[in-house]
């Protein structure tokens, strides 16, 4: 098979869909990869690094899209649909609840559109696709917390870990799966006062024997949120409803009751958000400040560590990549997990959690 791997496109998206690692096992396995020129630098792999791997260096994005199978890493921009085709298969993170306009195009075009964020191992409620990518925006979201709370940067200028004698910063994550959890390690490493609300009482005691006493543990409800954010130094939004908008649980009014200068990190930016004024942002422009509290939106954030980001995908989407490449559309037959990773296939919009925000789109 054909497979194309384009340069992203995505506001300093350095991240690149397969590593020349990646490539090497696909050309043993018989396959023809076009990589388009420099789509591999900002992660730290050469044009020569994919020739020696196998893969053919293509001059534009056209020549990448134009193949059988396309791996990238973010979903297409605006500037991609014309590249969309029917009998193409597209696999990457698409999160498509919070993008109508590309819902419809992929509609539209007939490409079978497959999703990193919605692959989900059967009866395990397990997403092995996103995890490396959560795992990495967790620990991110305190770092770049920490950094935009920088007298500097627009913050309060408050250290996470406080000193001797002066009270640590709090950080208050809203979510304890996955990237809360990560969140809540580095977050620990700093010496914060962490507190983790989550609307699962099983997945709080889970917290529980990892943490112990270091984090407090909430039950999530209007009451619990409204109290703890209040008081944060360091929001940090980490909800999660597979393949649907994050719902909106810190109102405007709430915001503005926060301390001036406190930042809000919102991991969940790429489903819709669950802070009501935040917004995406890019890499370039990270953050605005609006009720006197400072908004990080990067709906990308791996982004920034491409190198580390890139590997860690690979290692996860791999064994996915070469069973499309072997067997085509074939793979979702044999691959239950697959096959619960797409989200267009025939001009229809398949998947039911995307069905259910978009209703009218079901045919």
């Amino acid at each position: 098979m054909e497979i194309g791997v384009p340069k992203e496109s995505k506001d300093q998206e350095f991240r690149v869909g397969l590593s020349p690692s990646s490539v090497r096992v696909l050309r043993e396995n018989g396959h023809s990869i076009f990589v388009q020129t420099q789509a591999g630098n900002g992660a730290g792999f050469s044009d020569d690094d994919y020739r020696s791997a196998g893969a053919e260096i293509v001059p534009t994005s056209e020549t990448a899209w134009n193949r059988e199978l396309v791996v990238k890493v973010k979903e297409p921009l605006t500037s991609e649909y014309k590249f969309l085709q029917k009998g193409q298969i597209l696999f990457t993170y698409l999160h498509l609840a919070a993008d109508r306009k590309l819902t419809e195009n992929l509609i539209d075009c007939g490409t079978t559109a497959i999703a990193y964020e919605t692959v989900e191992q059967p009866g395990a409620n397990r997403l092995p696709l996103l995890t490396p990518m959560s795992v990495i925006a967790g620990r991110l979201a305190v770092q770049f917390g920490a950094r935009f709370l920088e007298r500097q940067q627009g913050g309060r200028g408050v250290l996470l870990g406080g000193v001797p004698g002066v009270q640590p910063g709090k950080v208050v994550i809203l979510g304890g799966g996955v990237v809360g959890t990560e969140a809540a390690k580095i977050a620990v490493g700093m010496g914060a006062i962490i507190q983790i609300l989550d609307v699962s009482v099983e997945r709080l005691s889970y917290l529980e024997t990892l943490f112990g006493s270091r984090v407090e543990l909430l039950y999530s409800n209007s009451a619990h949120i409204e109290a703890a954010v209040k008081e944060a130094d360091l929001l940090i939004g980490a909800v999660l409803v597979l393949g649907r908008r994050a719902p909106i649980l810190v109102s405007r009014e709430l915001v503005k009751q926060m301390r001036p200068g406190s930042v809000i990190v919102d991991v969940a930016v790429d489903q819709g958000g669950c802070i009501e004024t935040l917004h995406p942002t890019s890499h370039t422009n990270p953050v605005y400040v609006e009720e006197g509290v400072v908004h990080y939106g990067v709906p990308n954030m791996p982004g920034a560590v491409p190198w580390t980001a890139t590997q860690a995908l690979n290692n996860s989407t791999l064994p996915y990549v070469v069973q499309l490449a072997n067997l085509g559309i074939k793979a979702l037959e044999v691959n239950p997990a697959l096959a619960k990773g797409v989200n267009v296939q025939n001009h229809r919009l398949v998947h039911p959690a995307v069905q259910e925000v978009f209703p009218d789109l079901v045919n």
